[in-house]
């Protein structure tokens, strides 16, 4: 359904909502072990996240990646759309160009409701929520 690098994204940005939520920083490494990814892939991933303000850095010894009271709040369709853009939100279940109310594809009246769930799903769902059930290990972000 995502992208890769979005589906990192994800997973990324609430490791760092958990692994910050004492006021750390977390850097690259740690990130990237405690999500199973790669170290160079990641880091360009929350480079470009740091850009748009979902994730926070700070340079030096004591540096790292973070988030804020603001940042904890964004939703992981904040996520998505800056990675993988709407179109998932938006676009067409065949992937046709010119499907629309007047111009349906076979699944276009399906497909709405299903995106229209999704949206309001990852739209509700904030960054910062996972955090306890990370901590009792109910939930879990690598395999």
């Amino acid at each position: 359904m995502f992208s890769k690098t979005c589906e990192y994204a994800i997973r990324a940005v609430i490791f760092i909502a958990q692994k910050s939520s004492d006021g750390s920083k977390v850097g690259i490494k740690e990130i990237a072990k405690g999500i199973d990814s790669p170290e160079h892939f990641i880091a360009k991933i929350l480079q470009d996240l740091s850009r748009d303000g979902l994730v926070l850095s700070q340079k030096g010894p004591s540096g790292g990646f973070y988030l804020d009271k603001k940042s904890l709040h964004s939703s992981l369709a904040d996520v998505v759309k800056a990675v993988d853009g709407d179109k998932i939100f938006t676009g067409c279940g065949l992937g046709l160009k010119q499907c629309s109310e007047s111009r349906p594809c076979p699944l276009h009246n399906d497909f709405k409701k299903i995106r229209a769930n999704i949206f309001k799903t990852l739209e509700s769902t904030k960054v910062g929520e996972f955090n306890e059930k990370l901590e009792a290990s109910l939930v879990f972000l690598k395999r």
